[in-house]
């Protein structure tokens, strides 16, 4: 049973920190207004306006009964209760008004109604109170003659109810006013926080992080910086260390080919160079792997328009783009980015005769869709190939030459772009990269 309501409940709650906290604030003030105005009415206002009902009804009862005896005063009794009671007293030679011109769901009339039901019985009455703005109008039937009252609506009802209601409502919303201005005080540095942690995730460059609020948000705030700092620093230090290697074997290698050219055998000496020719190449990949690693500052870019600066740079007739009619915008890294579809789309270029690219879009994703019409990979293979230095022997590779990062090198871009990267069969018979990517 709990458990059900709880589940409802979760599904009716809203999922923000700082409307839950509101709630949490809010709810108490509100029901306990809820309750002292319930309390009030029913115990108070209510039971009070029904005594001064009665009274005046009972006002009303003694003036009939003192008129039907002695008819000789009443200018006495108009005179008396217009001075001291502010009443007016008419005496009508008519009939009691056949339309009715009570109010039935208003409480003032309800309680008027039901006493004077009680004292003059049924048809014996007719009141109204909305012919005056601030008099109520009673006409009571006297044998053949109507005596009618015409008294103010304070001696029937008090007029201290809106003045409590104000009281009652303006506080709690001032003070709920002041308790939102609080929330957002303290949940500021959390949706900072979690803002800095979504970009840091996506591969952006985290500057000093400013920390703020609670010293528990303050605390948290600051270990993520640390933790930021010592990623960076890893990731640099790697970075360099792989770059540096790269560039120090180029040094061996050049003096490699420069003996080589002076051989006599010119045989081994072709052999040779060719395999020198090839750890260049693999030197060229680390490099690249490396560079991936630089840190980047994000920019908005158009994507139909980084498509056609890589169809002008690669220029064959083999690619077919379809571009989209919308203009998509997607905040990235450029360079990292353009450098990750080049790797896929050479490499379909290299086993495929043909390569096609499509762009879908939904609500908060981008997917890039990049199919070709070569041999493929096998499906138990489609995770191995994202593994950095895998490479298939029978199949493909990123290159015929590679040393297996082109696909390691690609997913490591997507995934620091919070986005990701699938493999599947094509509808060409080949492979279809699919990439997705947050807006």
């Amino acid at each position: 049973m709990f458990f059900g309501l709880n589940k409802y409940l979760k599904v009716l709650l809203p999922k923000g920190l700082f409307y839950r906290s509101l709630i949490i604030v809010a709810a108490p003030t509100i029901i306990l207004q809820i309750i002292i105005t319930v309390v009030f009415f029913d115990s108070i206002w209510i039971k009070a306006n029904k005594g001064m009902t009665r009274s005046l009804v009972a006002t009303f009862k003694t003036l009939h009964d003192v008129y039907l005896n002695d008819k000789g005063s009443l200018e006495f009794l108009e005179d008396s209760y217009k001075n001291n009671f502010n009443f007016d007293i008419d005496i009508q030679k008519d009939k009691l008004p056949a339309v009715s011109a009570e109010k039935k769901f208003r409480p003032m009339d309800r309680s008027l109604r039901r006493e004077l039901k009680s004292v003059f019985g049924n048809n014996n009455y007719w009141f109204s109170t909305s012919k005056y703005k601030n008099a109520v109008e009673i006409k009571i039937k006297a044998e053949n003659e109507i005596i009618q009252f015409v008294v103010p609506k304070e001696k029937i009802a008090t007029s201290s109810v809106r003045l409590f209601l104000m009281w009652i409502t303006l506080p709690s919303f001032a003070l709920i006013f002041i308790a939102i201005i609080f929330l957002k005080n303290q949940t500021r540095p959390i949706i900072n926080l979690a803002k800095a942690a979504e970009r840091f995730g996506k591969g952006e460059y985290i500057n000093e992080f400013r920390t703020s609020g609670a010293s528990e948000i303050r605390k948290a705030s600051y270990e993520f910086d640390r933790m930021v700092k010592r990623i960076n620093r890893h990731l640099n230090q790697r970075s360099e260390m792989l770059s540096g290697i790269s560039h120090d074997l180029r040094t061996p290698l050049t003096r490699l080919k420069l003996q080589l050219a002076m051989l006599n055998q010119k045989d081994i000496g072709k052999k040779m160079s060719n395999d020198i020719d090839e750890m260049e190449k693999m030197l060229n990949n680390y490099l690249q792997f490396a560079k991936t690693q630089v840190q980047e500052e994000s920019s908005a870019i158009n994507i139909n328009n980084l498509f056609e600066e890589i169809l002008y740079d690669i220029k064959n007739d083999k690619l077919h783009f379809e571009e989209s009619t919308k203009e998509l915008i997607l905040v990235a890294r450029k360079i990292a980015l353009k450098r990750c579809l080049n790797n896929i789309i050479l490499n379909g270029l290299a086993y495929g005769e043909n390569v096609y690219i499509s762009l879908k879009q939904t609500t908060n994703r981008l997917s890039i869709i990049i199919e070709d019409d070569g041999p493929g990979i096998n499906e138990d293979q489609f995770r191995n190939v994202f593994k950095p230095f895998f490479r298939i022997d029978k199949s493909r590779s990123l290159n015929n030459s590679g040393v297996g990062l082109g696909l390691s090198i690609a997913e490591d871009i997507i995934n620091s772009h919070g986005g990701n990267i699938k493999l599947t069969k094509s509808n060409y018979k080949g492979l279809l990269v699919k990439i997705s990517l947050p807006f």
